[in-house]
């Protein structure tokens, strides 16, 4: 049956209010291992969408706010928005923790309606992007690219088909058709406590994330085979876990 049994709702939320602060506390070794690489994702996404402080960004699931907190602190102007409740308290205490004026909101992606907005979008760790079944995907990248001024910047990382095909394991199942890779996941909660959960993640290949991307008027300038912490430029392979998008909306929306 695949990844079919995937829930409608916001299944993540359960996930996110069980982990708390053990998915991010900076500072501390309760994080997971692919939130460490914030300072160098946000440093890539400067460089490539070529962003000066003073600009408007916003953060497209920005969970407990990594990326929006670092963007502030170099002087950028940041809305960030999550579906999660737990993660969006966790992001606005952070930010009054270091007096940082950051505008986080709960809000499900699939009803954002920004309209030229901001200088840049970014859609990272498959916030919001990947994590709703195979459906609405060129919806939500539309919606990201009306967010941006005509000619801002869009960054959008995905899970790789060829990466989670390659190394698929016996706890997990990927669904052809939907392109959802389903795991059953063993994580400590903010407690320490061992607990199971459904994870339920869309996976890209280049060329799907390329056409949705020139489908939603965005001109796309890069599509690269990146890690946590390993953003850059570079050719898309089966080793690369996540596949990058880098994009600037076109005049034709």
């Amino acid at each position: 049956m695949g990844s079919l049994d995937c829930p409608d709702g916001p299944w993540f939320n359960e996930v996110a209010s069980a982990l708390g602060p053990r998915y991010w506390a900076p500072g501390t070794d309760r994080v997971m291992s692919f939130t460490k690489g914030t300072e160098q994702e946000v440093d890539y996404a400067i460089s490539a969408l070529n962003l000066e402080p003073g600009m408007r960004v916003l953060d497209v699931g920005c969970g407990p706010g990594r990326h929006s907190l670092e963007f502030a602190r170099r002087g950028y102007r940041v809305h960030g928005f999550d579906l999660s409740d737990d993660f969006v308290d966790l992001a606005r205490a952070s930010a009054t923790a270091e007096g940082l004026d950051v505008a986080f909101k709960v809000l499900d992606v699939r009803e954002m309606a920004f309209e030229s907005e901001f200088d840049a979008a970014i859609c990272l760790c498959q916030g919001g992007f990947g994590l709703l079944g195979g459906a609405d995907d060129a919806g939500i990248i539309g919606k990201i690219a009306s967010a941006v001024n005509v000619g801002g910047g869009v960054m959008v990382s995905a899970f790789s088909s060829y990466f989670a095909l390659r190394h698929l394991e016996t706890n997990e199942r990927f669904d052809l058709e939907t392109g959802v890779l389903h795991e059953i996941a063993e994580l400590q909660d903010q407690t320490g406590v061992e607990r199971t959960f459904d994870l339920w993640t869309t996976c890209f290949t280049a060329r799907e994330l390329h056409l949705v991307a020139a489908s939603a008027g965005l001109d796309v300038q890069g599509v690269h085979g990146v890690a946590p912490g390993r953003y850059g430029p570079g050719q898309v392979t089966i080793q690369d876990p996540e596949i990058l998008l880098i994009a600037f909306r076109g005049l034709a929306r």
